[in-house]
């Protein structure tokens, strides 16, 4: 019998369910009129999803974030949630607390109102979260030009490491270690800059499934070849990489769980992004190019090496 991956799994459903003019995007639209209505719901599993050393705090306000991120992607405001719980019934009321505070400090963060939601007593404990917003357009994973410029919003490895670090036992430089397990547990997606400078945006995807998982979607969106010339990483990953002999290449592209986002702009546009960048202190980083043809490369001097989509997937 032959495993189905997600994507395989995600068509079957599609086909029996969805429409088949369905474009793949980071959120749904429902159109209600004029009023079109922004929809993102994410799944969060205790044995899958919640790696040792983190917080049930943590875990629900990451269940939340995730959603987020994909609104900070599309350049849409999130407004209101509903959150629906799975609990063991031998689950104590100080987990329950703590479970709540970090649904609350999410909601805080980015002012989202909880409507309601739905509990169920299960094996593990499982939070899935759907958010709504509302606006007047989003940004579309299509839509990046010839000559426009690939950017992302922050440096990309840490997560990888940070999961390497929490699921191996691994060690390394303590303040390394401090921060690559922080972005694990403590995302902090930009929603901020992605409000901000979305009429600049020609196309833009949230990173959560990893790096070449995204450019490699974006590419294939927008029919258009994308071309890195500058990996998105500091000198101290580099440092970890080589002492762990693991590869950078590997933690920079096909780690996930970044909530970062990438996103095309036009050259005219790049003092604004970056004067924006800085207003917000948000470390966006120029990567590389959009060209004709398509798939992505990786320019090194005047070689080219094909990017292939090794990101993040369940049931691989």
């Amino acid at each position: 019998m032959t495993t189905l991956d997600e994507s395989s799994i995600i068509e079957i459903f599609q086909s029996k369910l969805g429409s088949k003019k369905f474009v793949s995007e980071d959120v749904e639209i429902l159109k209600f009129g004029k009023i079109k209505i922004v929809a993102k719901t994410d799944t969060l599993v205790e044995s899958t999803d919640i790696p040792p050393k983190m917080k049930l705090s943590d875990a629900a306000r990451k269940s939340i974030v995730a959603c987020v991120s994909d609104f900070a992607a599309k350049g849409v405001n999130p407004q209101f949630g509903i959150i629906s719980v799975n609990l063991p019934k031998t689950i104590s009321r100080s987990k329950i607390n703590e479970i709540i505070r970090g649904f609350r400090k999410a909601c805080d963060e980015y002012g989202i109102s909880i409507l309601g939601g739905d509990t169920n007593e299960g094996k593990e404990i499982v939070f899935n979260v759907c958010i709504f917003g509302k606006t007047d357009r989003i940004v579309e994973r299509k839509g990046s030009k010839r000559g426009d410029l690939i950017f992302v919003t922050g440096p990309f490895g840490y997560t990888s490491a940070g999961l390497n670090i929490l699921l191996n036992h691994k060690n390394g430089n303590g303040s390394f270690v401090k921060k690559a397990i922080k972005s694990v547990i403590q995302p902090k997606p930009q929603l901020k800059f992605g409000l901000r400078n979305k009429n600049y945006f020609s196309s833009s995807m949230d990173s959560s499934d990893g790096l070449s998982t995204t450019l490699n979607e974006m590419s294939k969106q927008s029919k258009k070849k994308f071309v890195i010339n500058n990996l998105p990483h500091k000198t101290d990953l580099e440092k970890y990489a080589e002492s762990q002999k693991l590869d950078l290449g590997d933690l920079i592209f096909h780690g996930g769980e970044e909530y970062e986002f990438v996103f095309t702009v036009s050259p005219k546009n790049r003092k604004i992004i970056q004067k924006n960048a800085k207003i917000y202190k948000i470390p966006i980083i120029e990567i590389g190019f959009v060209t004709s043809g398509k798939g992505v490369y990786l320019k090194d001097g005047d070689d080219f090496f094909h990017l292939k989509d090794l990101g993040w997937k369940h049931f691989r």
